[in-house]
C-alpha cells in the first residue's frame, strides 16, 4: 500500500488551494447572500483546465486522473461549494459520459467546448416524480424516425441557467421501463426549450439551479448517446463517477470548517486559556479530524479504483454516504466551537454547515447509496 501522492498530485493539490484561497475566498459571502454564479470564477477553472481534467487531451482536456480530481474538488470546497460542484458536474456527469459512450462526432461538437472549459453542461434525470426513483421518467421522446420529439419537466439542475449542453434523461418506450430511456444531448436555444426561474436554496446558494421545460423540442438522432434504450444504464454508470466529486465536495466542506474550527479554538480564550485547552473542545477536534481522515481515505480509494480500471460502484457510494454525513457532523460542531460567531456569516462556518445538507441529497441521498452499498455486499 503507497498512501504518498505524486510530485504532480501534489503541484494540482496547491494550484487548486492556492486559486481557492485568491479566487474564490474574496466576495464568497456575497455571492451566498445574493445568489450570485461564480462565473469570473468559473472561467478561470476552465482556463486552468479544472472542468474537463480527466478528458484526454485530444478532446480539449487535461488528462488528469480521478486522484487529482478528488485533490482539487476537496480544495475547492473547503472555500466555495458552490463553484465545486459546477467543477463536479461539468467533470463527472457531462463529460466523463460524453468521453465514454458518446460517438465521435459528439465528442467532437460538445466534449472538447466543455473539456476547455469554452461551455458549461449539465446533467438532467431528476424531475418532480423521479428522483430517486430514476426509473419513473416521465419526460418522454417520442421516436419521430430522424428525430426524438421531447416532452417534460426537469427539477433541480445544476447550472441549469449557464449551461449551453444538457444531457437529458427521457422515456422514448414506458412499455420497456429502464431499457425504454434515451440519453439526448440537448442545446441551449433549440425551439421549445425554456429554462424556469432560479431556485431559493438553503445552501450552495452560488450555483445556478433551474427547473427546465421541454415543449416539442426537436432532438436529431444524432444526439442520441448509446444505443436505442442505453440512457438508464448511461445514467447509473455517470452517476457512479459523479458520486466521487460529491463525496470529495463533502469532505472538502467538512475539512473547511474543521480548519476553521481550530484556527478560532487557538485563538479565542474562556477561563484563561484558549478553548483548545478544554478537554470538551480537544474531544471534538479529534472526532472531527479521525473522521474527516476516514473520509479522505474512502475518497481516495473510490478514486484509485476508477483510475486502475476496477469496479468502484460500492466504493464510491461508500464514500459519498460517509463523506456526506461527517460533513453535516464536523459543520455542525465546527458553529458550536466558534459559539455565537459561529452564527454569523463573516465567519465562513454556518454557511458551510447550510452547504453540506445538501451533499446527503443529490447525485442519490443517503438511503439510496444504501441501496447501492447492500445490493453490492449481498451480491
Amino acid at each position: 500500500m503507497y498512501f504518498n501522492l505524486s510530485e504532480e498530485q501534489l503541484m494540482i493539490r496547491q494550484a487548486a488551494r492556492d486559486f481557492a484561497q485568491t479566487e474564490l475566498k474574496p466576495g464568497v459571502i456575497e455571492r451566498d447572500e445574493h445568489q450570485k454564479f461564480p462565473a469570473e470564477q468559473v472561467k478561470k477553472l476552465g482556463e486552468l483546465g479544472f472542468l474537463g481534467m480527466m478528458v484526454d487531451p485530444k478532446y480539449g482536456g487535461s488528462g488528469m486522473d480521478a486522484i487529482s480530481y478528488v485533490l482539487v474538488m476537496e480544495e475547492l470546497s473547503k472555500i466555495d461549494a458552490s463553484a465545486s460542484v459546477v467543477v463536479s458536474v461539468n467533470n463527472s456527469l457531462v463529460c466523463y459520459g460524453l468521453e465514454k459512450f458518446g460517438t465521435e462526432e459528439q465528442k467532437q461538437k460538445y466534449l472538447v467546448p466543455l473539456a476547455k472549459g469554452e461551455k458549461i453542461g449539465a446533467f438532467c434525470l431528476s424531475e418532480p416524480e423521479a428522483g430517486s426513483d430514476a426509473t419513473s421518467q416521465h419526460t418522454t421522446a417520442i421516436d419521430m424516425g430522424d428525430h426524438y420529439l421531447l416532452n417534460g419537466t426537469k427539477n433541480w439542475i445544476t447550472n441549469g441557467g449557464t449551461a449551453s449542453t444538457y444531457l437529458v434523461i427521457a422515456q422514448t418506450d414506458a412499455a420497456k421501463k429502464s431499457h425504454g430511456i434515451n440519453a439526448l444531448i440537448v442545446e441551449k436555444g433549440m425551439e421549445g426549450f425554456t429554462v424556469g426561474p432560479k431556485e431559493n436554496k438553503l445552501g450552495i446558494r452560488g450555483s445556478d439551479t433551474h427547473s427546465l421545460m421541454f415543449t416539442d423540442v426537436k432532438v436529431p438522432k444524432e444526439n442520441r448517446i448509446g444505443e436505442e434504450g442505453f440512457g438508464f444504464k448511461f445514467a447509473m454508470k455517470t452517476l457512479e463517477g459523479g458520486r466521487i466529486g460529491i463525496a470529495s465536495q463533502a469532505l472538502g466542506i467538512a475539512s473547511g470548517a474543521y480548519e476553521l474550527a481550530l484556527k478560532y479554538s487557538k485563538e479565542r480564550k474562556t477561563f484563561g486559556k484558549p478553548i483548545a485547552e478544554h478537554q470538551s473542545i480537544q474531544f471534538k477536534l479529534a472526532d472531527m479530524a479521525t473522521e474527516i481522515e476516514a473520509a479522505r481515505l474512502l475518497c481516495l480509494k473510490a478514486a484509485w479504483l476508477k483510475d486502475n480500471g476496477l469496479p468502484y460502484a460500492q466504493a464510491s457510494s461508500m464514500a459519498k454516504l460517509f463523506a456526506s454525513d461527517v460533513a453535516m457532523r464536523t459543520t455542525v460542531e465546527a458553529v458550536q466551537i466558534h459559539g455565537g460567531y459561529g452564527f454569523v456569516k463573516e465567519f465562513h462556518v454556518e454557511r458551510l454547515m447550510r452547504d453540506a445538507k445538501i451533499t446527503q441529497i443529490y447525485e442519490g441521498t443517503s438511503e439510496i447509496q444504501k441501496i447501492v452499498i447492500s445490493r453490492e455486499v449481498l451480491k
